[in-house]
């Protein structure tokens, strides 16, 4: 499972690099890119029944390369990444929430990652 995460990982951090450079404003671009591409991940990750933790974690890695690649907040793409990861499991369940809620909480390749919404299952108080 391993290579299948670095592979997501690299995957990731090559997509978010090319939609940055293409985007004229880079500040706000990039962490629109960031959210948009770990979603379409994590949606595309629910639908084939694969590993939604492992993914969201990869997501994270791959933002944080991305990000010190173009020298951008590695702070800031971490949360972005998390907050698309976070968005799209929202919308497959409060398992799924759950999972990759748990995945991106705490550090990741040495960056907090900080969640800025509360994101919580429909049925959770």
């Amino acid at each position: 499972m391993t290579n299948k995460n670095e592979g997501l990982m690299e995957n990731v951090k090559d997509q978010i690099v090319a939609a940055i450079k293409g985007a004229g404003d880079i500040a706000g671009a990039s962490m629109d890119a960031i959210t948009q591409t770990a979603q379409g991940a994590i949606s595309n990750t629910a639908k084939v029944g694969g590993d939604l933790g492992g993914a969201a974690t990869g997501l994270v890695k791959g933002a944080i390369d991305a990000a010190k690649e173009l020298g951008l907040s590695a702070e800031d793409a971490a949360s972005a990444a998390a907050r698309g990861a976070l968005n799209a499991a929202e919308q497959v369940g409060s398992t799924a929430l759950t999972t990759v809620r748990n995945a991106v909480t705490g550090t990741i390749a040495g960056v907090k990652v900080v969640l800025k919404e509360p994101f919580k299952a429909k049925d959770e108080k």
